[in-house]
C-alpha cells in the first residue's frame, strides 16, 4: 500500500528555520507530482508548493523566498526547507503525492498523515 510520511514538524521560534520530509512507500509505479499543503486550526487546507516530476517548482505567494521544495528521486522522498518562519506559519503540514503504483495503473492522490509545525515563541 502506497503511503507519504511526513517526518520533521516541531517547535521553533519566528525567523528559524525547519525541514520537513516525506517518504513515499509502497510499488509504486511513477509520481507525476509531489506537494505540501498545511491547514491551520479553523482554517481551510492550503496549497503551500509543489514539484511535479521534471523538477519544476511552484510556491504560494506567502512562502515564496522562505520555502524551498525539492526531491531525492532515488529514494521516492521530498522535502521541505522552511526558513524565516513566521507565526502565521503554524498549522498541521501534509504531504500529497499524485502517482501511479503496481495495483493502480490511473493516477490518484495519496495523502500523509500530516506533521504538526508550530512557530512560537
Amino acid at each position: 500500500q502506497v503511503q507519504p510520511v511526513e517526518s520533521g514538524g516541531g517547535l521553533v521560534q519566528p525567523g528559524g528555520s525547519l525541514r520537513l520530509s516525506c517518504a513515499v512507500t509502497g510499488n509504486i509505479r511513477s509520481i507525476y507530482s509531489m506537494a505540501w499543503y498545511r491547514q491551520a486550526p479553523g482554517k481551510q487546507r492550503e496549497l503551500v508548493a509543489t514539484i511535479v516530476s521534471g523538477g519544476s517548482t511552484s510556491y504560494a505567494d506567502s512562502v515564496k523566498g522562505r520555502f524551498t521544495n525539492s526531491r531525492n528521486n532515488a529514494n521516492n522522498t521530498v522535502y521541505l526547507q522552511m526558513n524565516s518562519l513566521k507565526p502565521e506559519d503554524t498549522a498541521t503540514y501534509y504531504c500529497n503525492g499524485f502517482m501511479t503504483t503496481m495495483e493502480r495503473r490511473s493516477a490518484m492522490d495519496y495523502w500523509g498523515k500530516g506533521t504538526l509545525v508550530t512557530v512560537s515563541s
